[in-house]
């Protein structure tokens, strides 16, 4: 007589419960404001690196690098020198997180076949390009306004903005709505391509690092996702970014067809590799602050999930 053997299901791992669009908004703002606060005197070092004018004949660079501007804006502003121009994004970084976040979520549901389909890593780029495209709207008056706080020197120096609304009030009164949204292509060129390396990084990484049966990663391994992610993020994003800074802050009508003018003015006067100016500080703030971003995410996911599981 044949006995019976009783056979084992394959174990799967569990798969995430679905995140409203609430939730994802919610707890992408949140991410982003940890961005933000981790990364901001970085950030204020790029682009004062990208935005720095030429040296004529005879003369020597404002800022021979990172830590020689870093010292420079310390002893001649201050600390919160490297903090200038942080209200306009730490106002506009909620709604701009938030809807970042959403957007990946909606750009995952345009690429899915089914609603239980696992995506690809190409699928995940494409959604994080919708996402890219989403934030523009927000990012671009918001970058505007911060390159031009940050690049005021302070102390001796002419200060021509007293803060984001004196700024904005000024931009609009000089140029009308449309000079807020100066460096929109950029923008764009910038965030689209960015946004979809950085959410597939980090899913994949996610992916890769979750324990055998599991779909939770522990603190360290979110960070060094969220890490991994932003520095490929930027390896991606900084030649559009320097074009960005400069068409940002440059006097009106010097670059009239935009993203068309800068880009042969810099190779022709500067060479490719000024494409790449405010690389350091940009590294090296990559992985602290998005690694403070995906961690403010989860974290805020997480109790949403506890505080309202039905949101």
């Amino acid at each position: 007589m044949t006995k019976a053997v009783d056979v084992v299901p394959e174990t799967k791992k569990a798969k995430p419960p679905p995140v409203s669009a609430i939730k994802n908004f919610l707890a992408g703002g949140f991410g982003g404001m940890c961005l933000v606060s981790a990364g901001h005197p970085l950030d204020t070092i790029k682009v004062r690196l990208q935005t720095q004018p030429i040296p004529k004949p005879g003369e020597s660079l404002m800022y021979k690098g990172t830590y020689d501007c870093f010292k420079k804006i310390v002893k001649h502003e201050g600390v919160l020198g490297l903090y200038k121009g942080m209200g306009a994004p730490i106002v506009g970084v909620a709604p701009i997180f938030a809807l970042s976040f959403f957007g990946y979520g909606v750009g995952k549901q345009m690429v899915a076949r089914h609603e239980d389909e696992e995506l690809s890593a190409l699928q995940m780029f494409f959604a994080g390009g919708i996402s890219g495209i989403m934030t523009t709207v927000i990012m671009t008056p918001g970058e505007r306004i911060k390159c031009l706080l940050q690049i005021q020197q302070g102390k001796g120096a002419e200060v021509k903005y007293n803060g984001p609304v004196d700024c904005a009030k000024q931009l609009v009164k000089q140029g009308g709505v449309q000079s807020l949204y100066k460096g929109t292509c950029a923008t764009l060129l910038r965030d689209v391509p960015a946004s979809a390396m950085y959410f597939m990084t980090y899913e994949q990484l996610k992916k890769a690092l979750a324990p055998p049966g599991s779909t939770e990663l522990s603190a360290w391994r979110t960070l060094l996702a969220g890490g991994c992610a932003g520095i490929l993020n930027w390896a991606v994003a900084i030649p559009a970014d320097v074009m960005k800074s400069r068409l940002q802050t440059a006097p009106e009508g010097m670059y009239p067809r935009g993203v068309r003018d800068i880009f042969p003015k810099i190779i022709k006067e500067e060479g490719p590799k000024a494409l790449y100016k405010g690389c350091v500080p940009v590294m090296l703030r990559a992985f602290p602050a998005n690694a403070a971003c995906f961690m403010g995410y989860e974290v805020a996911l997480k109790f949403l999930n506890w505080a309202a599981p039905n949101l």
